[in-house]
């Protein structure tokens, strides 16, 4: 399955949950968030709404949230493939 911008999406993979759910885990705001990587909240709840991200906002999310969402995704694909 794909999406309008043929990025792949996994059926039970969803980087904009997991992205909201460290959030919440950390006990931060969407509103701090919002200030730390210079986005709207309404686009932070957008790309809590997506279950794909572009890697140069993954990267500022990790930077700023202190969590490697890319190991997450790695996580996932090698268990999966039974790497």
């Amino acid at each position: 399955m794909t999406t309008d911008n043929s990025i792949p999406q996994t059926d039970n993979f969803h980087i904009g949950n997991l992205i909201r759910t460290e959030l919440e885990r950390q006990g931060r705001s969407i509103t701090w968030l919002a200030e730390e990587v210079h986005y709207s909240r309404e686009n932070l709840y957008k790309i809590f709404r997506r279950p794909w991200i572009h890697t140069d906002l993954l990267f500022k999310l990790c930077d700023v949230l202190h969590h490697d969402f890319f190991k997450d995704c790695s996580d996932v694909w090698n268990s999966r493939n039974k790497v």
